[in-house]
């Protein structure tokens, strides 16, 4: 244990090691926000589409040459997350909306690459934006002053409308008639996730940015019961995810991404077995 917390802290010496600490806690903490409302919601796979859009977008940026690729993923994400919230809200097939667009970003962002490759090893390049392999220990200080204002306008947008997303979050009906205008809330919450999406690409990659959304809210809710527990516990719980994975992945060489959301299973499993011990006690 001396010699892995020695390693750890050797590592830490790193610029770019805690620039991918800092990254993943300040994105963990918004994906974690935003997957409470989209599961209670019964929309949770717009992350998925969401992010293979990204996918395409950055390969876009990287045939440009931009060394910041958010400038054409972001915009491009937040269009299409719109779009999205259009369709649903015109009763036409949301799900089938983002399946046709999750795969065709996916194989356009494929296909630009291969045709213009940016680099010798095209693999290598499409492995690391799809699963995160590399990308969080590639961040300059630039992109985590970006992800860390982000993050702030994402942390300061959900208190200050908390009670307007629990409203349309449960009953949206209710809350039209009601009085309040839930185009504007349900658009406002369509800008973040577009931006979570973003953010966590150099996190986890585009193929598992759904389970940074999803499992901790998942997980939270095999516990407890209101709105507000369950944002806070899912919160914490991504937290602990994203650190512990980017732990066990610096100590034993594997891949960020998918070593962060085996984390979340894990951590699942715990609180469904929680969860069935909690309701066995009240019965």
């Amino acid at each position: 244990m001396g010699e892995i917390f020695e390693q750890l802290m050797t590592y830490l010496e790193f610029p770019f090691v805690r620039y991918a600490f800092i990254v993943g806690i300040l994105v963990s903490i918004c994906a974690s926000l935003l997957g409470v409302t989209l599961v209670l919601k019964r929309f949770s796979y717009i992350g998925d589409g969401l992010s293979h859009v990204a996918f395409g977008a950055m390969a876009v940026a990287a045939i440009a040459g931009l060394t910041n690729k958010m400038i054409i993923a972001m915009p491009v994400t937040i269009i299409v997350a719109i779009l999205i919230l259009k369709t649903k809200q015109n009763k036409m097939s949301g799900d089938s909306l983002i399946a046709m667009i999750s795969v065709g970003a996916l194989a356009l962002g494929y296909l630009l690459m291969n045709i213009f490759p940016s680099s010798s090893n095209i693999s290598a390049d499409v492995c690391t934006s799809l699963f995160g392999s590399t990308l969080i220990l590639t961040l300059s200080k630039t992109e985590v002053w970006i992800c860390l204002a982000l993050s702030i306008l994402i942390l300061v947008l959900f208190v200050v409308f908390y009670n307007k997303i629990f409203a349309i979050t449960f009953d949206e009906n209710f809350a039209t008639a009601t009085g309040t205008k839930t185009g504007i809330y349900n658009l406002t919450i369509a800008i973040i996730i577009a931006i979570v999406v973003v953010l966590a690409m150099n996190l986890v990659g585009s193929l598992l940015i759904s389970a940074l959304v999803i499992f901790p809210a998942l997980s939270s809710m095999r516990v407890f019961n209101n709105f507000k527990s369950v944002t806070i516990s899912s919160m914490i719980v991504s937290v602990v995810c994203a650190v512990v994975g980017l732990i066990a992945s610096i100590i034993w060489s594997t891949p960020v991404g998918p070593t962060i959301v085996v984390v979340d299973i894990i951590i699942f499993f715990i609180f469904f077995a929680a969860g069935l011990i909690k309701r066995k006690a009240v019965q």
